[in-house]
């Protein structure tokens, strides 16, 4: 029996943020730009190698345009003195239109390519995302650390992969061109060089420091941009409009939402600030240097250390430096701020050791029985058990009730059953076997189940049933014998499209359903799977009482012989049961056929009179 008393249940996050220290060593930042440029690589090899080309061809225009322009300048001075004549400076005009078309066509081809490498990024990132989604223990949907932590990855998906990308590649761009114009002064000038090289130090730290404050934006921005996207999907959503309206709720959800969105912007318009007052230091140092090194410029003219071709090619290679150093500079500072991003889509990304495998393949054995023994459960981050020491049996081709009231614990102990969750004590065998030695993946193959809560799909009517089969999902014969067992053939039939029309007018030829509708539409999908144990929760609260007992006087013949547990409120329907739990926080408090309880007078069959007696 699950001790109350017990502290509350760890959240399954605690052990994926033990090592989360956000400070970031060299060695570590080092790690964290390879799993950048391994991240692009994975995404595209081909897309990244060009990428590079355009910017190495870049680097290599951005050099001769200097060389061109000491060029030019000598032939312009030889032409003055006389000793050349002005014809010899067409070769030299040449060079450097030619130059200037290559490096302006390398620029446009560098813009597209990286459109397109980071959308690449950007969907490897999403791949890997809902690989941890899809796979990740449910447990972990109960967490709130995990959706924060999502909704962090969720802002950042797209942005974050285009501008790592973008930093990546301007990274080896600015290295290289930086490269290139640093030969060509050291033929110059060497003196030039560690002057505008040493003054990127202080530019980097502060670029550093600047990173670090953004990501700590992000976190402490999350929970006021996830409640405002939400009520704006609430204020903008086709499904929350009716009753908005009926209740005038507008105005007070719209108050939350501006409330929210305020709080957001005022940490926006505080980090902003943080970041411009970086950006003048960074700007003040480069123009600082920048002026320094022009006057060394004019201090060797002076002296006639360098020529006046010299100079002017210096000039010019002093300013596209700095230009290039900038850009190497900027790509450094987005990889530190993308880098802590990084490590947190690292961390989320670790979940997936906690994954849960895709199982043998076998659905688990069910031609006998299956019992619970003992069983309790309990939520995490919860001290109160939602499940406490319950013990029933399942035997095949049975079909087994649970009633009680609301927050009871029926759907708790269904989704047990269906292997969703794990016991936090006692057992669940299938035909002996006990589940922790079955992958829950077999399990859930042999369990088809329908939550009040169903999902509606905006998707096509064979679709929305397919997928109680995945594997053949596009099978239209079995889609269409499901709906008829479940009711719903006539009214799928009658769409415009038959059963390939979309069930949401938010799509073009698309058509919405009925509440009731939509519960036959689910109700087709558990028929949909082939599985020996059908889970029913709730499965007719959208149908009127007459629906409602035609389904489920047939209910054994629609089911073929499988198990079935059915989930409801209303005792009348479930009194053909072959047994039936009464639950009550959480524990079992009466259970037999519907005689054996309504002879024992217990809860049962105090609510069973209670409830025939509203329709006397």
């Amino acid at each position: 029996m699950a001790d109350e008393s017990a502290g509350p249940r760890s959240d399954p996050m605690d052990v994926f943020e033990q090592n989360s220290a956000r400070s970031q060593s060299p060695v570590e930042f080092v790690r964290l730009t390879q799993a950048a440029l391994l991240l692009v690589w994975r995404a595209s090899r081909r897309g990244f190698l060009t990428a590079v080309f355009y910017q190495v061809l870049g680097a290599v225009m951005v050099a001769l345009f200097v060389l061109a322009g000491k060029l030019a300048v000598d032939a312009l001075i030889a032409a003055e003195r006389g000793s050349a004549s002005v014809g010899d400076l067409v070769p030299v005009i040449v060079l450097i239109a030619a130059v200037s078309a290559v490096n302006a066509t390398a620029v446009s081809l560098q813009t597209q390519q990286e459109r397109l490498l980071g959308e690449l990024v950007s969907s490897t990132i999403w791949e890997r995302l809902l690989d941890v989604t899809g796979r990740v223990k449910l447990e972990f949907f109960e967490s709130p650390r995990f959706f924060e932590q999502l909704k962090r990855i969720e802002l950042n998906a797209v942005i974050r992969p285009l501008m790592m990308t973008s930093a990546v590649l301007g990274l080896l761009g600015g290295l290289a061109g930086a490269v290139g114009l640093v030969i060509v002064l050291l033929t110059i000038e060497p003196f030039l060089v560690p002057v505008l090289l040493l003054a990127g130090v202080p530019t980097l730290l502060l670029t550093r420091r600047a990173s670090i404050t953004e990501f700590g934006f992000a976190v402490s921005a999350t929970p006021s941009v996830r409640l405002r996207d939400y009520l704006r999907s609430v204020l903008s959503g086709r499904e929350a409009a009716k009753e908005v309206r009926a209740f005038a709720a507008d105005r007070a959800l719209r108050r939350r939402h501006d409330d929210a969105n305020s709080r957001y912007l005022d940490g926006l318009r505080q980090q902003v600030r943080r970041r411009q007052r970086y950006a003048l230091a960074v700007a003040l140092a480069s123009s600082t240097v920048l002026a320094g090194s022009l006057g060394l410029l004019v201090f060797f003219i002076s002296t006639s250390r360098i020529s006046v071709g010299e100079a002017g090619a210096a000039v010019i290679g002093i300013r596209l430096l700095s230009a290039r150093l900038g850009q190497l500079l900027d790509a450094i500072g987005t990889l530190f701020e993308s880098a802590i991003f990084i490590k947190d889509l690292e961390r989320f990304l670790s979940l997936s050791v906690s994954a849960e495998a895709q199982g043998t393949g076998s659905p688990a054995p069910h031609l006998d029985e299956i019992v619970l023994s003992a069983v309790s459960f309990t939520y995490p981050g919860s001290t109160h058990a939602a499940v406490r020491d319950v013990s029933m049996r399942i035997g095949a081709g049975e079909v087994v009730a649970l009633v009680g009231e609301n927050g009871s614990g029926k759907t708790t102990l269904a989704k047990l059953i269906a292997s969703l969750y794990q016991p936090t004590e006692g057992s669940i065998s299938w035909d002996g076997v006990d589940t922790t030695d079955l992958e829950p993946a077999d399990v859930r193959r042999s369990v088809a189940v329908i939550f009040q809560d169903f999902m509606r799909y905006q998707l096509s009517a064979l679709e929305n049933i397919g997928l109680g089969e995945p594997d053949r999902a596009d099978d239209e014969a079995a889609a269409r014998a499901a709906a008829a067992e479940a009711g719903a053939a006539d009214f799928l039939d009658a769409l415009p499209l038959g059963y390939r029309t979309v069930l949401s007018r938010e799509y073009a030829d698309g058509r919405d359903l009925s509440v009731g509708q939509w519960q036959r539409v689910a109700l087709a999908r558990a028929f949909r799977r082939d599985a020996p144990l059908v889970i029913l929760d709730e499965p007719t609260a959208a149908l009127d009482p007459r629906a409602e007992s035609a389904l489920f006087a047939d209910v054994r013949r629609l089911l073929h012989g499988r198990s079935a547990l059915l989930i409801s409120h209303r005792y009348s329907t479930v009194r053909g049961a072959h047994r039936i739990y009464v639950l009550e926080a959480g524990r079992v408090t009466e259970s037999g056929t519907h005689d054996e309880l309504m002879t024992l007078g217990g809860a049962y069959a105090e609510l069973f009179r209670l409830q025939a007696a509203a329709y006397l």
